[in-house]
C-alpha cells in the first residue's frame, strides 16, 4: 500500500524556493577550505594503511622472524578491524558528531601505528594492523559526510571526492616511499597527518546539519555562516535544512527511532542504490587487483616491479579529474565511463592469460595483461573508487544516515574481504576464468548503473533527499 505523499507537496515547494542562488552559487570560503583539508588528512592515512603492508613485507618478516602465514594475518587483519568499525561507525558518528568521530580515528590511528613502529612481535603488529583497520572505517563514513554536509550544493560532489584523491595519494606516498625508508620510520611518517589532523581539528566548524538533527539549534546558523561566509546570506540554506528537519522529527514521532526503520519500504530505492554500488565496486575485482597486482603481473609475464609501480602512479592523475569533473559533468557519466574501462580492463587482463593458457601469441599476452590493470587503474579512481562514497554522503537522510551509512560500509568490507580471501583460490582454478568472471560483474555494474543510480549533481541534499525518499 503506497504511502501517503500528500504533505511532501509543499514541502518540496518550500525546499530551495525563493533565492536559489543562497548556499549553492559554488562559495569557497577559507573556512571551508581548511576544514576539508583538515577532513581529508583522514583518508590521506586511510590510503597510507591499505598499501603500508605491500612495500614492507620481507624487511617485517626479516627482522621479527614472522612466517608468511605470520605476515598474511597481518595483512588480512586490517579488513577484521574494518567490519568491526563499520558496524558501529554511524551510531559514533550519530552520537559524538563529525568532528568528535573524526578525532577519535586520528587518535586510534596514532596507537595503531605507534604499536606497529615500535613492535617485536607478532602480537603487536597485528594488535596495531586491527586497529588501524577499524580507524580507517571510521574514517571511510564520517569523511565523504561531513564534506557532504558542509559544502555548496555546486561543488559538493567534488569536495567530497577530494577524500578519495587523498586515499590514492596515500596510497601512491607510502609505495614511493617505503622503497626507501625502513618499515618502523614508515610507519611513523604515515602518522604525521593525524597530528596536523588534531590540531586543526579544534578551529573548524561542526556540521550544520549534525546540529540541527541534535537539537543544537542555536548553534547550526552560526556554523553555516562561518562556512560560507560573513557577507553570505544564508537564509534559504538555513531554512531548507530546519524545514527538512521538522518534517523528519514529525515522522519520526510516528515511525519511532529504530534501527529497522532504515528497511521501510520508502528507503528502499535509496538504500539499493547506495549498499549495490558499494558491493560492485569491490566485486569488479578491484580488491583483488590492489592486493595481488604484482602477482598479478608476474603470473602473467610481466615485471612485478615495473607493474606495480606503474599501477600504483597511474591512479592519481584520474583522481585529480575525478574531483575537477565531478560536478562539471556530473556523477552518473562518470559512473558509467569507469564500469566500462573496469570491464574493458579484466576483458583485457582475461585474454592475456587465455593466450598464455593455450601457448598463443606469448611474445605479446604479458602486455596485454599490463594494458588491463592499467586502464583498470585509470579507470576505477575517478568513478567507481569514489563515486559510491558520494553517492552514499547524498541520498540518506539524516533521520537514518548513520543506519544506513554503517550498512553501507559494512557491504563494502564484506565485499573487499570476499574479493580478497577468494582471489588466490579462483586464480589457481583458472586465470583467464576469474577474470572473465569479473569481466561480467563490470558489465552488469555498468547496467546497474544506467538504470538505477540517480543524478544528484546541482541539488542540495535536502532536495535529493525529498525527491528519493518521501
Amino acid at each position: 500500500m503506497a504511502e501517503d505523499n500528500s504533505d511532501k507537496i509543499p514541502l518540496l515547494h518550500s525546499i530551495g524556493g525563493g533565492d536559489r542562488s543562497g548556499g549553492g552559487g559554488g562559495e569557497i570560503t577559507n573556512v571551508l577550505i581548511f576544514s576539508i583539508f583538515i577532513a581529508v588528512c583522514t583518508s590521506f592515512v586511510g590510503g597510507s594503511t591499505y598499501a603500508y603492508s605491500a612495500p614492507v613485507q620481507s624487511a617485517i618478516i626479516s627482522d621479527l622472524g614472522l612466517s608468511t602465514a605470520d605476515y598474511s594475518l597481518f595483512g588480512s587483519i586490517l579488513t577484521i578491524g574494518g567490519l568491526f568499525g563499520s558496524i558501529l561507525c554511524g551510531k559514533i558518528t550519530d552520537y559524538v558528531g563529525r568532528k568528535a568521530t573524526m578525532g577519535i580515528a586520528n587518535i586510534l590511528y596514532i596507537i595503531g601505528w605507534l604499536l606497529i613502529a615500535f613492535s617485536q612481535g607478532a602480537w603487536s603488529l597485528d594488535s596495531g594492523r586491527l586497529i588501524l583497520g577499524f580507524a580507517t572505517s571510521l574514517g571511510d563514513y564520517v569523511v565523504p559526510v561531513y564534506i557532504a554536509e558542509i559544502a555548496p550544493k555546486n561543488i559538493r560532489g567534488g569536495l567530497v571526492f577530494m577524500s578519495q584523491l587523498m586515499f590514492f595519494t596515500g596510497i601512491a606516498s607510502v609505495l614511493l616511499v617505503g622503497l626507501v625508508t625502513r618499515w618502523r620510520m614508515l610507519a611513523l611518517i604515515a602518522m604525521l597527518p593525524c597530528v596536523i589532523q588534531l590540531l586543526g581539528i579544534f578551529s573548524i566548524p561542526e556540521s550544520p546539519r549534525w546540529l540541527v538533527n541534535v537539537g543544537r539549534v542555536d548553534d547550526y546558523e552560526t556554523a553555516l555562516q562561518w562556512l560560507r561566509g560573513k557577507n553570505t546570506d544564508i537564509s534559504q540554506e538555513a531554512a531548507d535544512i530546519r524545514c527538512l528537519q521538522d518534517y523528519i522529527d514529525g515522522v519520526e514521532d510516528i515511525e519511532g527511532d529504530s534501527f529497522f526503520n532504515v528497511f521501510r519500504l520508502k528507503y528502499a530505492y535509496a538504500l539499493t542504490v547506495g549498499l549495490g554500488i558499494m558491493a560492485l565496486s569491490s566485486f569488479g575485482g578491484t580488491t583483488g587487483i590492489l592486493y595481488y597486482g604484482t602477482e598479478i603481473f608476474e603470473s602473467a609475464g610481466f615485471s612485478g616491479t615495473i607493474g606495480t609501480m606503474t599501477m600504483a602512479l597511474i591512479q592519481l592523475p584520474p583522481s585529480v579529474l575525478g574531483v575537477v569533473m565531478m560536478d562539471k559533468f556530473g556523477r552518473w557519466p562518470l559512473l558509467m565511463y569507469s564500469a566500462g574501462g573496469m570491464c574493458l580492463a579484466c576483458l583485457s587482463v582475461a585474454l592475456s592469460f587465455l593466450l598464455k593458457e593455450h601457448g598463443w601469441l606469448t611474445f605479446y599476452s604479458p602486455y596485454l595483461a599490463f594494458i588491463g590493470i592499467s586502464i583498470f587503474s585509470a579507470a576505477y579512481p575517478i568513478g567507481m573508487g569514489g563515486i559510491p562514497y558520494v553517492i552514499m554522503s547524498e541520498i540518506f537522510p539524516i533521520n537514518i544516515k548513520g543506519a544506513a551509512g554503517s550498512l553501507a560500509i559494512v557491504v563494502s568490507y564484506l565485499s573487499d574481504l570476499i574479493v580478497s580471501y577468494s582471489f588466490n583460490f579462483m586464480m589457481g582454478w583458472s586465470s583467464s576464468g576469474t577474470f572473465f568472471i569479473f569481466t561480467c560483474i563490470n558489465l552488469f555494474t555498468l547496467f546497474f548503473v544506467a538504470k538505477m543510480v540517480p543524478e544528484t549533481k546541482g541539488r542540495t541534499l535536502e532536495e535529493i533527499q525529498l525527491l528519493l525518499i518521501w
